[in-house]
């Protein structure tokens, strides 16, 4: 059970359950701006952007490239729903490289509004996983 200077922190993917531990605070972008969690937050729940996700933990700090999702926060816990979360050791960079420059080619043609939502998505992506190596 949480104390009042953490909170629960769940994360969970189509596929595994990404993380699940005690946190301090969490921090990751949604669709209206980078939000910062701390025990005691409001209710709310919350749209995921592509960015980094931190979790920071009473002795340490970790971060992952979060792509799209959910969450749900309460005063003592925040539960992530997300399509793609990876750690650094799991993300190829030469990979994340050609994404995100073929995104970019994609946004020079502009093609059509949705090529264009599509490129930036993809570009936004691939930037988290090339910041969260670095």
């Amino acid at each position: 059970m949480a104390d009042k200077k953490s909170l629960l922190l769940r994360i969970i993917t189509p596929d595994r359950i990404f993380y699940e531990g005690q946190a301090e605070m969490v921090e990751f972008n949604t669709t209206e701006g980078e939000i910062g969690i701390l025990p005691g937050h409001i209710p709310l729940t919350v749209i995921l952007k592509p960015g980094i996700l931190r979790i920071h933990e009473a002795e340490a700090e970790k971060e992952a490239a979060l792509h799209a999702g959910f969450a749900e926060i309460l005063p003592d816990s925040v539960k992530i729903l997300a399509e793609i979360v990876e750690w650094p050791e799991e993300i190829d960079e030469d990979r994340a490289e050609a994404a995100k420059d073929r995104a970019q080619e994609r946004l020079r043609n502009k093609a059509s509004e949705t090529d264009v939502a599509r490129a930036e998505t993809a570009l936004q992506r691939a930037v988290a996983r090339i910041e969260v190596l670095r």
